[in-house]
């Protein structure tokens, strides 16, 4: 068998040669270009983090710079209250001394003796306000909940130094499987905040998505199958001595929670029925009475905004059908957010938001209103333009029946519309949503009570 070999080899200066010599020298200096322009566009990348950075601390020191002139201004304030008060009891004292003219002026105590000049021992005592002078503040209420607070006040703290002013109302939640928990306000009023409980008629741990808790239907409470239970909650009202909101069954003219009566298509939900929740509330409220704790609660009927319930919901006459009456209710209270999914008509305004609702409101009642649990997300970027709006929608004069509002400072995850998601709705999300609070906060048109943060 023969083996045959073929070597070839290209002649020098061959067309083929040529051609690859030539693409080789056309390569190369693409190669160093581009590795140039990878050098320019790492440095480029590197100037644009630097600046970033530099533009971020900026942005905080800002933000740092509002807080602090907040909370000088939330200290003049006070100093401007404390000065009024301490002339208008100097005012008291001189008109008594004039009243008593020719009678002796020897200090006295509770008993008719003279009044012993040694010091008091023990913890101060815990004062609040007269409930006569909650119900209808001389300036607004700032609210604030976290997730302890007033359990545990760090979040709460740690908020109200970034914005450089403390807020004076403390919202939390409480469900009908726990006593009353005395601690919570006499946490509140040691901070010198009013407490507002909301109070659901179902366990605190219930799940969110379901609105159905069927041991606590509206039928049974009014039943009284809840009395005893009742009856000791006003009693350890009572026993605590000090005022506090309450915010029974918030949000009922929604579909989400078992307290309300029919879904949109006007099935019952948890077994209730129209008229139900109007008895519920009254059935509370005397028994509260019988107790005498109505003396130390301001009663907080709170709707949600109608803005997305089922048409049915939004109907003339719906909501006017859960209001229990002006005799049972102290002040009327809205839950509102800024979140997705946003509809096309949505212009990120206090009066998308509130006004339809506020409206009905005050057809309804002359009663105070407060934003009892109000929000904004980050989602799309439009909370910091909302929240200027908010301040906006407060300064007007139609909304001066509005003696404040109470912030969900929270980052929660749930279902909405089917669609599972984050709402960041804490006031310090991002530095200029707090800017923006800031500065509506602090504008004296809103007529805020101001209080420096610790």
């Amino acid at each position: 068998m023969g083996i045959s070999a073929y070597v070839w080899a290209s002649p020098t200066g061959a067309p083929l040669r040529d051609a690859v010599a030539d693409a080789t020298e056309t390569v190369t200096p693409f190669a160093a270009q581009n590795a140039e322009l990878r050098r320019n566009l790492d440095r480029a990348t590197q100037t644009i983090a630097s600046q970033k950075g530099k533009m971020t601390a900026m942005q905080a020191e800002s933000v740092a710079a509002q807080a602090g002139a907040a909370k000088q201004l939330a200290a003049a304030q006070q100093k401007a209250l404390a000065a009024q008060s301490e002339l208008a009891n100097v005012k008291a004292q001189l008109a008594a001394a004039q009243a008593k003219t020719g009678h002796s002026t020897t200090s006295t105590g509770a008993s008719g003796k003279p009044a012993s000049s040694s010091p008091v021992t023990g913890p101060a005592p815990i004062t609040a306000p007269a409930r006569a002078d909650l119900l209808k503040p001389s300036s607004r209420y700032f609210g604030m909940y976290t997730e302890q607070a007033p359990f545990n006040w760090a979040t709460f703290d740690a908020t109200s130094a970034k914005i450089g002013v403390s807020p004076n109302l403390v919202g939390y939640f409480q469900g009908w499987d726990q006593t009353f928990r005395g601690d919570a306000v006499q946490r509140a009023w040691q901070q010198g905040r009013m407490p507002m409980m909301t109070w659901e008629s179902r366990p605190i741990s219930a799940d969110n998505s379901s609105n159905s808790a069927p041991d606590y239907s509206l039928p049974k409470i009014i039943g009284g199958d809840f009395d005893a239970y009742l009856h000791q909650y006003a009693k350890a009202v009572v026993a605590t001595g000090l005022p506090l909101a309450i915010r029974l069954d918030h949000e009922m003219n929604a579909i989400w929670y078992p307290w309300s009566e029919t879904d949109g298509a006007g099935a019952p939900i948890n077994g209730n029925s129209p008229g139900d929740y109007v008895k519920m509330w009254r059935h509370v409220h005397d028994i509260f009475q019988q107790e005498g704790a109505n003396d130390l609660v301001v009663w907080v009927w709170a709707p949600n905004i109608v803005n997305n319930l089922p048409a049915s919901h939004k109907a003339a006459g719906y909501l006017e059908s859960l209001y229990p009456g002006d005799q049972y209710v102290d002040w009327v209270g809205l839950s509102g957010y800024l979140r997705p999914p946003y509809k096309s008509d949505n212009n990120f305004s206090f009066d998308y938001t509130f006004k339809a609702s506020l409206d009905t409101l005050r057809g309804i009642t002359k009663k105070p209103i407060i934003l009892a649990e109000v929000g904004a997300s980050e989602t799309d970027g439009h909370k910091p333009a909302w929240i200027s709006s908010l301040f906006d929608g407060l300064a007007k004069p139609e909304n001066s029946d509005i003696i404040g509002f109470s912030w969900f400072n929270l980052a929660v995850t749930s279902y909405v519309e089917g669609v599972r998601a984050t709402n960041d709705w804490r006031i310090d999300s991002r530095s200029d949503s707090l800017s923006a609070f800031i500065a509506g906060l602090t504008r004296p048109e809103d007529d805020f009570t101001l209080t420096p943060a610790q």
